[in-house]
């Protein structure tokens, strides 16, 4: 059923220390908290809700915990535990009252992300307005954009042939277990062995007894595939259940090291992708491909994010081009003039490719169009925040839902964080003008 509007009584407890009166009201949390347009964002999310049941969480509450994450660069746990020792967050949730325990569980913001799921936009959008409101961003800062793409790293570890062959036999060794299907033999200690050794003789240049130990793990994990086959045989349920892991172990267990077309990376995340982006600290990464758009020009708040969107199977930067740019005008409602991108956009698909200007491009390129597109590698920083302060360097969400996820929220967690500079430097001009009119009575009362 749908939320509960949220509501405030307005009067004092005996009990109950009033927020508003234990807080500074001109903290820019208060004043963000105050520009946000809370009832518009519940009227959007009011069709996920069916008619029937228990009411929902409060959409403030929600919302408002999951900005505060991607703001902070907390994790879930991290910003409920803050949530109870900090008034600001409280507030900026919705509290009246000061409360000394978390209200909810910490699982609630796993079910509200994919409650949201494409509805997570519409928090970028807010941002954007918020932003427009608030004198950061101008509509002009809007018509010329600049757009790249970066890699989202998976929360899985490096991917050797050792380490995935092990992770296989525990994961269906795992299973086994949770299904009442009795192995003949586990192999968990001899594959723990093996995986370490090849490990140690990988690092010192021994790679005749490094293949001998994978063949140990190779041979090991076929005999547990056979053995689940043979036992589940003629289960249809059991079948079923074990169909996607075996097929995964048996990819594992077939694929080399330098062999070409689609590999499996990680066995419980099979949608992560190795992308290769030439830099020489890191050639291969492994998760998924996204793309960010951001304002050109510097607005008077800084760079923003104008859109961000999740790019699974890796595809060619130039063909995600019009695509991008469609949905970047539906966000802003304001059409692009002009769009820089780097030399990994050759061959794009742009609806209008005389307004995609190429970093490296002579032709047609002078005055302000030249400084524009010198200003193309100002997008550079703004990714490198966004996955040092916010989400992006790591993604920590299930599935390829929550790659997605994670690239809107990391962006949205980057402009609300302009904001709140925005404000905080909006509020030190206001009392440094304020200032002098407020010392001269006491300079006056000293003199005389």
């Amino acid at each position: 059923m749908r939320p509960k509007k949220h509501k405030t009584t307005g009067s004092n407890d005996l009990f109950r220390a009033r927020l508003d009166q234990i807080i500074n009201m001109k903290h820019e949390l208060v004043l963000l908290a105050g520009k946000i347009d809370w009832d518009w964002i519940d009227g959007e999310i009011a069709p996920l809700y069916s008619e029937n049941g228990r009411p929902g969480i409060e959409t403030r509450f929600m919302i408002g915990l999951l900005l505060l994450k991607q703001i902070y660069g907390l994790s879930d746990e991290g910003v409920c535990e803050r949530w109870v020792h900090d008034p600001y967050f409280q507030f900026f949730t919705g509290e009246e009252f000061f409360q000394h325990a978390f209200p909810h569980e910490r699982s609630d913001l796993s079910h509200w992300r994919k409650r949201l799921g494409d509805k997570l936009e519409l928090l970028l959008a807010e941002s954007l307005r918020v932003a427009h409101e608030a004198g950061a961003l101008r509509s002009q800062d809007l018509k010329r954009v600049t757009v790249d793409t970066t890699v989202q790293p998976k929360a899985i570890t490096f991917p050797t042939d050792a380490k995935l062959l092990h992770a296989a036999i525990r994961g269906l060794n795992r299973l086994a277990r949770q299904h009442g299907v009795r192995l003949r033999q586990s192999y968990s200690r001899v594959a723990k062995a093996a995986a370490m050794m090849a490990g140690r003789y990988a690092h010192a240049k021994q790679f005749g007894r490094h293949q001998r130990q994978l063949r140990i793990l190779r041979s090991r994990l076929g005999r547990i595939i056979r053995d689940i086959r043979r036992k589940i045989e003629g289960q249809p349920a059991q079948e079923e259940t074990f169909a996607l892991p075996l097929g995964r172990a048996s990819q594992i267990r077939s694929q080399q090291q330098r062999q070409r077309g689609w590999k499996l990376y990680s066995f419980h995340a099979p949608e992560v992708e190795c992308i290769g982006k030439g830099k020489a600290a890191a050639p291969y990464e492994f998760g998924v491909k996204a793309s960010i758009v951001t304002n050109n020009r510097r607005a008077p708040g800084g760079l923003f994010v104008l859109h961000a969107k999740a790019l699974p199977d890796n595809p060619y930067d130039g063909h995600t081009l019009r695509d991008v740019i469609d949905r970047t005008e539906t966000l802003t409602g304001c059409s692009i003039e002009r769009a820089y991108v780097d030399k990994g956009y050759r061959g794009h698909d742009a609806q209008n490719p005389r307004r995609v200007f190429i970093s490296g491009q002579k032709r047609g390129v002078f005055g302000a169009i030249k400084r524009e597109l010198r200003r193309r590698s100002a997008i550079e920083p703004i990714i490198g925040h966004m996955k040092a302060e916010g989400h992006l360097g790591r993604c920590y969400l299930k599935g390829r839902a929550g790659d997605a996820a994670n690239v809107i929220l990391s962006a949205v967690g980057h402009n609300f964080r302009r904001i709140l500079a925005w404000l905080k430097q909006l509020l030190g001009l206001f009392l440094g003008l304020l200032w002098p009119t407020l010392a001269c009575p006491a300079q006056l009362n000293s003199v005389s």
